[in-house]
């Protein structure tokens, strides 16, 4: 089985919910919001999950604009989850030290 990491890019107003703020006190407006998962399935197909509501993030449902394949494509695809989840954790806080605000598991 492969795996997949993939980065959803938000609509900067979920940068206005308080609970999105506090897991992102040194976001910068103007730097992007992103939700970054882990999946077993295609990102676009989970794309899709999430924006129909099927097991997902209620960031990526209702703030969700579109895929950035050109921030996560070359990370895929992984061969274990264990390996998904820590290169979810990294590009996580990769992209939250250039003061972009995002929300992952």
């Amino acid at each position: 089985m492969k795996y997949y990491v993939y980065v959803i890019e938000l609509d900067p107003k979920v940068a206005d919910l308080r609970k999105f703020r506090i897991k992102n006190p040194k976001y910068i407006k103007g730097n992007g919001c992103f939700y970054v998962g882990q999946t077993s399935k295609n990102p676009v197909v989970r794309f899709e999950q999430h924006k129909e509501g099927y097991k997902s993030n209620k960031y990526a449902k209702y703030y969700g604009i579109k895929l950035r394949p050109d921030i996560y494509e070359k990370y895929n695809p992984i061969p274990t989850r264990v390996d998904a989840e820590g290169i979810e954790i990294y590009l996580g806080n990769k992209l939250r030290k250039k003061g972009a605000g995002i929300w992952f598991n």
